[in-house]
C-alpha cells in the first residue's frame, strides 16, 4: 500500500505542479498582453498626465513644440477656447470641430464625447484645453474612464487563457491517465488472474514493485495450496479405490451367489451399484481437480465426431441400457464429414457424464438424444432428454454457480454438480462453450459449442 500510495503521490504532485506552472504563465501572459494597455492608460502616457502636462504649457498663445509633438505622437488633437467659447489655436483637430462653442456646447462635451471624440478638458487661467482621442478609443463614465481597447482584448484573454489552461490540464489528465493505467493494468490483469483461482507471474520495476512482489507472493500461495489440493484429492481417489474394488467384487460375488437368500442378493446388488457411482464420483472428482489445476493434459488430434458419437452410443448398448430408456443420433449432413481438433476421450466423457445425468435423474425412464450440426467457424454438439426437467430455480444455480463445491442441492446429489463441472473444464479446454436449457417436466438440454479452429 506504501508503494502505491508513493506513486499516486507522485502524479498529484506533479499535477499541482502543473497547476502552479500554469498559474505563473497566465501571471506573465496577463502582463504580456496588458501592459501597454496599463502605462498608456494610467501611466505617464493616461489621459490625465498628458492633460496635466499640455495644460502646464498651454496658453492663449498656444503649446510648446515638444508638447504637440508628443501629441501628435500618441494620436491626440487639440483644441484650445479663450473665454468666449472661441477656438483660439487647434493641434491636428479633425474638420467637424467647430470654430466655437456656446456654454450649452461645452456642457455637452464636458460630459465626455465631442463628435463622437472622447475628449478630456482643463481649464486654465486664460480658457480651456481640450484634448482629443482616436474614437473608440475609451470608454468615458461620468465618474471614470476604461480603455475600450482594453474592454474588448480582456473577454479575449479570458477566453484564450481558459482555453489553453483546460487544453493543458486536460492533456495533463489524458497521458498521466493513460500511464497509470498502462503501469496498472499488468497489475489488475494479474489479480483477475488470481481472483479467477490461477497462478500468475508479474514483474514490475519502480513505484509499483512492492505491489507486484504482493501479487506475485499471493500467486505463489494460491499455487501451493492448489497443488497441495489436487495431491490431496490424488491421495484419497487412490487410497478409495482399493477398499472400493474389494467392496464392489464381495457384492457382485454375492449378488450372484445363487445359494444366498434373494432379499441379501438385492441388497448386495444395490451396494455394488452404489459402489459404482461412488467409483465414477471419485473418478469425476479426480479428472476436475486435474483440469482445474491445470495437471491433466489435454492431447488434441483431429477426431472425426459422428464417429465418436456412434462409437460411443454403440458401447452404451452393448453394456445394457435399460429398457425404459432409448438413445438416439442426429448427425446433420453437414457434419457428416467433421473432424474437430480435440481429445477424443475427454469429449467421450463428457457426454457420457451428460448422459447419465439424464439416466440418474430421470429414474421412470426417458428418451435420449444426441444431436451434431456445424457451421463453417462452429460446431454445436447438444444432448438433450424429454424427462423432469429441471426447475427455474434449480437451472439459475446450475447457470450462477455452475461449481461443485457451490452446489447447495438439498438432495445431497453431489453427482450432478460434479458431473456438470466436469463437463465445463472439458468444454473449456477446447476454448467452448455450454448452454443448459430446460423447463420443469419438459425435459433437459445441454449445448456444447465449440470453435472448429479448436
Amino acid at each position: 500500500m506504501k508503494s502505491f500510495a508513493k506513486y499516486i503521490s507522485k502524479y498529484l504532485a506533479s499535477f499541482a505542479g502543473l497547476v502552479l506552472i500554469l498559474l505563473f504563465i497566465n501571471g506573465i501572459a496577463f502582463g504580456w498582453t496588458f501592459y501597454g494597455v496599463v502605462t498608456k492608460d494610467y501611466g505617464d502616457l493616461s489621459p490625465q498626465n498628458m492633460l496635466e502636462t499640455a495644460s502646464a504649457s498651454a496658453s492663449l498663445e498656444g503649446i510648446s513644440d515638444e508638447i504637440s509633438k508628443r501629441l501628435r505622437d500618441n494620436h491626440i488633437w487639440a483644441v484650445y477656447l479663450d473665454m468666449e467659447g472661441n477656438r483660439v489655436w487647434e493641434s491636428d483637430a479633425p474638420d467637424e470641430i467647430p470654430e466655437h462653442f456656446t456654454v450649452q456646447d461645452v456642457a455637452v462635451f464636458a460630459k465626455g464625447y465631442l463628435a463622437d471624440y472622447p475628449v478630456f478638458i482643463r481649464n486654465t487661467d486664460d480658457g480651456m484645453l481640450i484634448l482629443g482621442y482616436p474614437k473608440d478609443s475609451y470608454m468615458k463614465l461620468p465618474s471614470n474612464y476604461y480603455s475600450l481597447r482594453s474592454i474588448k482584448t480582456f473577454p479575449f484573454f479570458v477566453m484564450g487563457i481558459l482555453a489553453a489552461d483546460f487544453t493543458i490540464l486536460f492533456l495533463a489528465y489524458y497521458y498521466s491517465k493513460r500511464k497509470i493505467l498502462k503501469n496498472a493494468e499488468p497489475i489488475i490483469t494479474s489479480i483477475i488472474t488470481l481472483g479467477n483461482g490461477n497462478p500468475t507471474s508479474l514483474s514490475i520495476r519502480g513505484e509499483l514493485s512492492g505491489i507486484a512482489d504482493s501479487v506475485n507472493k499471493a500467486s505463489d500461495i494460491l499455487s501451493r495450496q492448489n497443488q497441495a489440493r489436487a495431491n490431496w484429492i490424488s491421495g484419497v481417489s487412490h487410497d478409495i479405490r482399493t477398499p472400493l474394488s474389494m467392496i464392489m467384487g464381495y457384492a457382485e460375488r454375492i449378488a450372484h451367489e445363487e445359494s444366498a437368500d434373494s432379499h441379501i442378493r438385492k441388497k448386495a446388488e444395490i451396494i455394488r451399484q452404489q459402489s459404482v457411482k461412488i467409483r465414477e464420483l471419485v473418478q469425476d472428482l479426480n479428472l476436475v481437480s486435474q483440469l482445474e489445476y491445470e495437471m491433466q493434459p489435454v492431447h488434441k488430434s483431429p477426431v472425426n465426431l459422428p464417429a465418436l458419437l456412434r462409437s460411443y452410443t454403440a458401447e452404451l448398448l452393448n453394456t445394457g441400457l435399460p429398457d425404459e430408456y432409448s438413445i438416439n443420433i442426429g448427425i446433420a449432413p453437414a457434419a457428416e464429414t467433421i473432424f474437430f481438433n480435440c481429445d477424443a476421450r475427454l469429449i467421450s466423457r463428457a457426454v457420457a457424464n451428460l448422459v447419465q445425468n439424464s439416466i440418474s435423474h430421470n429414474p421412470d425412464g426417458c428418451d435420449i438424444a444426441l444431436a451434431l450440426d456445424c457451421t463453417e467457424k462452429n460446431i454445436s454438439l447438444s444432448i438433450s432428454d424429454n424427462g423432469v426437467g429441471l426447475s427455474a430455480e434449480k437451472l439459475k444455480e446450475l447457470n450462477e454457480k455452475p461449481h461443485y463445491m457451490e452446489s447447495t442441492d438439498d438432495r445431497l446429489d453431489l453427482r450432478h454438480g460434479l458431473g456438470l463441472i466436469l463437463v465445463h473444464q472439458i468444454v473449456d479446454a477446447h476454448n467452448g462453450t455450454m448452454q443448459i436449457e430446460s423447463e420443469e417436466q419438459k425435459g433437459c438440454k445441454v449445448i456444447l459449442n465449440f470453435p472448429i479452429d479448436g
